[in-house]
């Protein structure tokens, strides 16, 4: 096969320069502060769950993420498609919205080493497999011209090393397209790179979350100062968004213990702390995760749709998937 040819990075230009980028953070001080102190109250919002509803909060957050990067690519996938996706249960959605989900929420789940861009893109994988080849991807350097290319980027971003992690976003964004490592008018890519990066040395999460304020500053325009100001902006709405959703599953679980507590004996609130734990559950997983029969389990999902407190998200499939109603 060919090989597509890599652009490389110009440095004189004002977006590759880490220069413009110092200067507009010092500018952007107080709201680089906020989106720290946000991205802080978020980790410790975090840290306070116990194990299984940490790992719970942070699949919702990637899951918020991906459906939020792929409209930004103008790929439509609901945020239930998704969760379908990530528990095998199969969905009707357009299969390459659905290959790069699932890439996706991998990659925000801490697989693929930064450093090693090739197995991060999972480029060796896909180079080996007898799948067909994913339409638009084949405008990608190839071979040695993308190892060029990788290295150029890699070698560009740590220029960007005095500025702060979390204002570095937008300046890797305008780097990666520069060295063209994603066919043009890819997002996501490049944004879960970013994501990723920003949360090196974070305690509570493996990437930043932005949700649907990333929108406007994944395809970012303008110069440094226009692009950091919005990027800062997100960052704070997006973590503040984040842990809105995690209190408000945590006061979910108050109302649901409330509402069920006339029932006897302690399989409602076993079901419940699953169903706080977990973005979609099945009756099968209920009934492995509480520790219930299944005609429990189901049982307890049903009266738990009942009160109001959770909803089907399957239409009634043969593979049913029920969340929380928050």
């Amino acid at each position: 096969m060919g090989s597509q040819e890599g652009r490389s990075i110009d440095h004189t230009q004002s977006l590759a320069d880490p220069t413009p980028w110092l200067a507009a953070q010092v500018e952007q001080g107080r709201g680089l502060a906020e989106a720290a102190r946000d991205l802080g109250r978020l980790e410790a919002t975090i840290a306070a769950l116990s194990p299984e509803e940490a790992v719970g909060a942070r699949e919702r957050l990637a899951v918020i993420e991906v459906e939020a990067m792929l409209r930004a690519q103008g790929l439509m996938l609901a945020q239930g498609e998704i969760g379908r996706e990530m528990m095998e249960a199969g969905t009707r959605a357009d299969p390459e919205a659905v290959r790069l989900a699932r890439w996706a929420i991998r990659r925000l789940d801490g697989q693929g080493a930064l450093a090693d861009l090739p197995a991060f893109l999972g480029l060796h994988r896909r180079a080996g497999a007898d799948d067909p080849p994913v339409p638009g991807l084949d405008l990608r350097p190839r071979g040695d011209d993308f190892d060029a290319a990788a290295a150029e980027f890699l070698q560009a971003a740590d220029r960007f090393a005095a500025l702060h992690p979390l204002a570095r976003g937008p300046a890797i964004l305008a780097l990666w397209r520069m060295a063209g490592l994603s066919p043009p008018g890819h997002v996501v890519e490049p944004a879960i790179w970013s994501a990723r990066h920003m949360a090196i040395g974070a305690e509570g999460v493996r990437f930043v979350p932005m949700g649907r304020h990333g929108r406007r500053v994944w395809t970012g325009y303008g110069p440094p100062a226009d692009r950091l100001a919005a990027h800062l902006a997100a960052l704070s709405a997006g973590a503040q968004e984040g842990r809105a959703l995690i209190m408000r599953i945590r006061d979910w679980s108050a109302r649901a213990r409330s509402a069920t507590a006339p029932i006897k004996g302690d399989n409602a609130a076993r079901v419940i702390a699953v169903l706080a734990a977990r973005p979609l559950v099945s009756a099968m997983e209920v009934e492995a995760r509480a520790g219930v029969s299944r005609p429990t389990a189901e049982r307890m999902l049903k009266r738990l749709t009942d009160l109001g407190l959770i909803r089907e998200v399957t239409g009634h499939r043969r593979f049913r998937l029920w969340t929380v109603a928050v």
